[in-house]
């Protein structure tokens, strides 16, 4: 499993700065957004990968990581969703506006030649 969620937070961190470096402003805010979610996944893939554990402590078990998952980092990325949205939005807007004033959408404002 640890296997599989490095290769998919790789390859979301990988095409997320590829296309951060493109010249078309959309493409740089998927990219961002992309690696956002790598960032994200890495955050909550931190806090233990566990199944059938109890996140919430019960009088029973003894306090341990051994026997429950970290819940702050499921809040961490919880919170980081939720500012990420509001980014994305605002870079949406952004984006419109640029284009509604320079009539194209590379990241410095001109056309290839």
């Amino acid at each position: 499993m640890e296997i599989l969620m490095a290769i998919v937070i790789g390859i979301l961190a990988g095409s997320g700065t590829w296309l951060v470096l493109r010249p078309r402003t959309f493409q740089v805010i998927i990219g961002l957004s992309l690696l956002s979610y790598a960032v994200n996944l890495f955050i909550f893939v931190s806090g233990s990968l566990s199944i059938a554990r109890e996140p919430i402590v019960l009088s029973w078990l003894q306090p341990t990581l051994e026997n429950y998952t970290d819940p702050m980092p499921q809040a961490l990325v919880l919170t980081a969703i939720v500012i990420g949205f509001a980014t994305t939005a605002l870079f949406l807007v952004l984006l419109l506006a640029a284009r509604g004033l320079s009539d194209t959408d590379h990241v410095d404002g001109e056309e290839d030649a």
